[in-house]
């Protein structure tokens, strides 16, 4: 007996008018935090640094009459090309930021231990390159670090190390999705420095999405927990949630922060040559296997570079991270965000609906809490004797 297509058409064109309908997510703002009332209208790409050791730079095309609040930008483990966060950096660039994109992987020659000590050093280079230059001009008293994954240990690390004078102090440091953190020196991963000696002025955000939130839970407490100097009223624990009220759907992974532009991607942008090497000086380079990218690590790495920019980029990770480094420049603390309605806000969709609002909250402060002295336990049921007795016989009499 020969089927009939029938239902199958009516099937999918009913999903397709059902999409057509479907409330649609608010787009970027016009304005304000995460908005795109930019002030320039192009982005300076170029790099400085070597092929083997080079930071990328972003910034915009005027003339600032004014140092540019620099923000390091500190990609996941194997997200080497800043391509794949390129919308959020022209977003950062064209707000007037100058943006260091740090390349201190080297895929399958470097290891997860010496990264932090490479962005250190490349850091320092670029910052020292860029010093006289009218168009980059940086501003070393108001420094952000965005760390995605693997990035957000090596942002603490560095916070950690200041002391040595290489990378100036962050008043924030906002990581998303972290994650890579080794618990010993055998361990794949990003060992964390003694993360006491993190300035206690520093305003510290770890935020993850609900779809993969365990990991980065674990990660976001282990860190806060060790940045033991900065008080709890100056750390904040953030999630972004799904949500699939309309079309297309909000969906928060590891992935999310990914905004991928072809303008970005590092093969329109030359690092200098590395000059020659001395044939007499000796090749001390071994390969180990934590150099290789594993298994989910190169699957985020590729679904980076399929993520699409959307209202979770505008008001999850760019307007967030806008209204905090403005908060953090001027020296207010995690509460100060906190009082603030726009903060967590998501907008609406398209039919008026609000899509689910960021979570924020702080730590518990260090030490023991202190439990109140326990009651009286509380009689559940007081009706008095005498209506029991009623009720009871009342079943009874029901049942016969």
């Amino acid at each position: 007996m020969r089927c009939s297509p029938l239902p199958v058409l009516l099937l999918g064109a009913s999903l397709a008018a059902s999409s057509a309908l479907a409330a649609t997510p608010p787009q970027q703002p016009a304005q304000g935090p995460g908005g795109r009332d930019y002030k320039t209208s192009e982005v300076v790409k170029r790099a400085v640094g070597t092929a083997s050791s080079g930071t990328f730079v972003f910034h915009g095309n005027d003339a600032p009459a004014r140092p540019r609040p620099v923000v390091v930008f500190l990609h996941s483990w194997g997200a080497v090309n800043p391509g794949l966060y390129g919308g959020w950096i022209e977003h950062l660039a064209r707000k007037g930021h100058l943006v260091l994109f740090p390349r201190f992987q080297d895929v399958n020659r470097s290891r997860p231990a010496d990264a932090s000590n490479l962005a250190e050093d490349l850091i320092q280079g670029a910052l020292a390159a860029l010093a006289d230059d009218p168009n980059a001009k940086p501003d070393k008293e108001r420094v952000a670090f965005i760390g995605h994954s693997a990035g957000m240990p090596i942002a603490l690390n560095l916070a950690a190390g200041v002391a040595s004078g290489k990378v100036p102090a962050p008043k924030l440091i906002f990581g998303l999705m972290p994650g890579g953190i080794a618990s010993n020196e055998k361990e794949r991963g990003i060992l964390l420095r003694d993360l006491s000696a993190i300035d206690p002025a520093t305003l510290i955000i770890a935020m993850s999405g609900d779809r993969d939130y365990l990991p980065s839970d674990r990660a976001s407490r282990l860190i806060l927990q060790q940045a033991s100097a900065v008080p709890s009223t100056r750390k904040l624990f953030m999630r972004a949630s799904s949500d699939d009220h309309g079309f297309p759907a909000l969906t928060a992974t590891l992935a999310s922060p990914g905004s991928p532009k072809a303008d970005y991607d590092a093969s329109a942008i030359k690092l200098p040559p590395d000059p020659p090497r001395d044939p007499k000086q000796r090749n001390t380079w071994r390969w180990s296997a934590d150099m290789a990218l594993s298994g989910p690590q190169t699957i985020l790495t590729q679904q980076l570079g399929n993520n699409g920019t959307d209202t979770l980029d505008f008001l999850a990770f760019w307007k967030t991270f806008d209204i905090a480094s403005e908060a953090a420049f001027a020296g207010k603390d995690a509460a100060a965000l906190m009082r603030d309605p726009k903060f967590v806000d998501m907008s609406t969709w398209s039919d008026g609906w609000p899509v689910k609002r960021l979570s924020a909250q702080m730590p518990k402060g260090e030490g023991p809490e202190t439990k109140e002295e326990r009651g009286p336990r509380r009689r559940l049921n007081m009706a008095p004797s005498e209506t029991k007795q009623g009720l009871s016989e009342f079943l009874a009499k029901s049942r016969s």
